[in-house]
């Protein structure tokens, strides 16, 4: 009998997420493709493990006696695997890294290099994964580790089997045209900054989410007119006057060209993280990779940045900002052109971010 360990897992998720959409998309994985790992296993097994009920599936006893062996069964492959490189009495191996864009374009070379240095037995092979993937390619062994993103206004779900590990913590500020009008050093409230235009990721992921929910509980809603995933271009959006975005040190450092960095009065924050499998976590090239990952995240050298994001670089591109002053555009009228950033009050004109002359 077989049990390949992609299909188990697939089973495992049924148990969490009940249904073959939610568990495809944890798992990144298509409806289809569920089914036919699931098909697969009761002709394997020869028994019926898993019977639909309305929208939702139910596992049958066969089901989740399986289920419960199926976690051992792959935490202890996990842990083989560990225990064979601690008997090589070396640290090497393969590895399969997922990474995000901003991770692999800023944070990655450095730490890789550093690994090479220190083990140069080990392997890592890397692949660019979806930001919110980044758990469910974990979770579903597509990888065996990930460099994620988490929110405390938007966290991930947490699942025994895989455990996140903190790189490091960074703070938002606000992006906005350099040179602009009517912002300075002095910290912005996000009330006030709800009334730019603004331009985010989509409500759905973890990020639009995260700064929605921050903005809410300041008291306003974003204006959202450009709904933007890819930071880089977001941030060039922000440089050619066509709105505000959230930043941090590690995104600034993909693009700083024509945009000045306003603190915001509130603390929004993310967590740069390692997603992991529990029991991969005990094996030395996991642990070495990790250690790369993690003295580059702190000491800046990806990023550039101090421990709240707001270092040499941030103060650089919102010193542009400084002595900046508030400008108005009479009765409401139309905005200038030359990249302005139109802020629309409640009550009374509208105020601009305008480059100044």
């Amino acid at each position: 009998m077989e049990l390949p360990g992609v299909q188990l897992r697939t089973l495992l998720e049924l148990t969490r997420s009940r249904t073959m959409t939610a568990a495809a998309a944890a798992l990144g994985y298509t409806p289809g493709a569920v089914s036919q790992h699931i098909a697969a296993l009761e002709r394997s097994t020869g028994s019926e493990l898993v019977r639909r009920v309305g929208r939702r599936v139910e596992l049958t006893d066969a089901g989740w006696t399986l289920a419960e062996h199926a976690e051992r069964i792959l935490g202890a492959q996990a842990e083989a695997v560990a225990a064979l490189e601690r008997a090589r009495g070396e640290v090497g191996g393969r590895l399969r890294l997922g990474v995000f864009g901003t991770a692999a374009a800023v944070l990655l070379p450095p730490a890789l290099r550093r690994l090479a240095a220190r083990h140069p037995a080990v392997r890592v092979a890397s692949r660019e994964v979806d930001v919110d993937q980044a758990y469910g390619e974990v979770l579903a062994g597509r990888v065996d580790l990930a460099l994620g993103l988490d929110y405390p206004d938007a966290p991930l779900a947490r699942d025994g089997a895989v455990e996140l590990v903190r790189l490091r913590t960074e703070r938002f500020s606000l992006a906005v045209p350099a040179g602009a009008a009517g912002v300075g050093r002095a910290p912005l409230a996000l009330a006030e900054a709800g009334a730019y235009d603004w331009i985010l990721p989509a409500a759905g992921s973890y990020y639009g989410r995260a700064i929605r929910t921050a903005c809410r509980r300041a008291g306003c809603e974003p204006r959202v007119v450009h709904e933007v995933t890819d930071t880089a271009t977001s941030l060039a959006m922000v440089g050619a006057g066509l709105g505000v975005a959230p930043l941090t040190g590690l995104m600034l450092r993909l693009r700083s060209e024509g945009i000045a960095v306003v603190p915001l009065r509130e603390t929004v924050e993310r967590h740069i993280v390692v997603a992991v499998g529990t029991a991969a976590r005990a094996r030395p090239s996991v642990a070495a990779l990790i250690a790369a990952l993690r003295t580059d995240a702190e000491s800046g050298v990806g990023s550039g940045m101090g421990p709240e994001g707001m270092g040499p670089e941030t103060e650089r591109a919102a010193g542009t900002a400084q002595g900046a002053v508030p400008g108005t555009v009479p009765g409401g009228g139309p905005v200038p052109a030359g990249g302005n950033v139109t802020r629309r009050g409640q009550h009374g004109p509208a105020a601009v971010l305008r480059p100044q002359a």
